[in-house]
């Protein structure tokens, strides 16, 4: 891999700018990205919100400002802009896009769960690894996916994740064939979501084992559950955490997409869950896919699914975005696994580098 490196990584980009730093946004990824400022000396002198949005709140002592009060205060070319939320809805999408045609904008990488930063020195300590996986993808796409994530990763830059964007259909129909589904395992099903997304795509799927450790998500499945009616699949709920074996772990109770191992932080309200591995739960029954979407405990996950991968041979997806070593460090593990698996990258529109997803059939 011959990626043309940026001199400086974004971090010693704003440690050495004279131009004023500002934050979009609020919350507990402003409060990450703080954190990383802090550790190098990087100093954020306000924060804003969309115009509709500003209602004299504050945040980290100081008031919240509109955009059009950010651009009068400081003059849109004196700025750095930081974006610090996530999100995949086109019209917001947009209005990130219209702000960083304005001024400079980044929208910096910080792991979903803790862990390391993937910052210049990260790439250079894990560039054997990170070429390894580069050398197993199978296809033109997986190699350009692959190289502007990480060039996103080091720079912030949001035209990186524009050139690293795939389409959901083209995936299920031509890489995962999911018309030949008959049963499959989703481990991280939120409120059914991702089993309502495959049903239409598989016209032959007969059962779902559905992994769902939040109580408030796992009561969602159950209430999509039984709205289905004859001819649906059978879904198997399994109210715990998809692990590498059966255990408690200690959750955050964020009631959200994001609960997991991950959430707890800072004020996550902390609670003991069942987790178990998906080998226990089929004992040795046949699935066709699985999809890995933990929060972070994609690599116990796949610990605990093993035996059902080296028996039948499931095609499978697996999120690569929630830790900095995650897009190389699954492709590693399922390839010592099983080196048959062909490996593809794909990834949905979504700002920052989420919904980056490895593929082996």
């Amino acid at each position: 891999m011959n990626l043309m490196l940026p001199e400086n990584d974004l971090w010693t980009h704003l440690k050495n700018t004279n131009k004023k730093i500002v934050m979009y946004g609020m919350g507990n990824g402003a409060d990450k990205i703080l954190a990383v400022c802090e550790r190098f000396g990087i100093v954020v002198c306000d924060f804003f919100a969309s115009d509709g949005f500003v209602r004299g709140h504050s945040f980290h002592s100081k008031t919240v400002l509109s955009y059009s009060a950010v651009k009068e205060k400081y003059g849109a070319e004196n700025i750095i802009v930081l974006l610090s939320f996530a999100s995949s809805l086109p019209d917001v999408m947009d209005n990130i896009r219209r702000i960083a045609s304005e001024c400079e904008l980044y929208a910096p990488d910080v792991p979903v769960c803790d862990g390391a930063l993937f910052d210049r020195a990260f790439f250079d300590a894990n560039e054997e690894k990170i070429n390894a996986v580069y050398e197993l993808l199978c296809d033109e796409e997986s190699r350009k996916i692959y190289e502007n994530v990480i060039l996103y990763k080091l720079t912030g830059r949001i035209d990186y994740l524009d050139k690293a964007v795939s389409d959901k259909d083209t995936v299920y129909r031509e890489l995962l064939c999911a018309e030949n589904f008959k049963a499959t395992a989703d481990l991280g099903a939120y409120n059914g979501d991702t089993i309502h997304e495959l049903i239409p795509y598989s016209p032959s799927l007969k059962k779902v084992f559905a992994f769902e450790p939040d109580r408030r998500s796992f009561r969602k499945l159950s209430e999509y559950c039984a709205t289905l009616e004859g001819g649906a699949p059978e879904i198997i709920t399994v109210n715990a955490a998809a692990w590498s074996e059966e255990t408690l772990l200690t959750f955050g109770d964020e009631g959200n997409r994001n609960s997991g191992i991950c959430a707890v932080g800072k004020g996550a309200k902390r609670v003991e869950v069942n987790a178990n591995a998906l080998d226990n739960i089929l004992c040795g029954e046949r699935v066709d896919y699985i999809k890995y979407d933990v929060e972070g405990a994609e690599r116990e996950a796949i610990i605990g699914s093993q035996k059902t991968i080296l028996s039948h041979r499931p095609k499978l997806l697996v999120s690569a975005y929630h830790r900095s070593e995650d897009i190389f460090t699954l492709p590693l593990q399922i390839h010592a696994l099983r080196p048959d698996y062909k490996l593809y990258l794909r990834r949905y529109p979504y700002i920052p580098a989420w919904d980056l997803n490895l593929i082996c059939v």
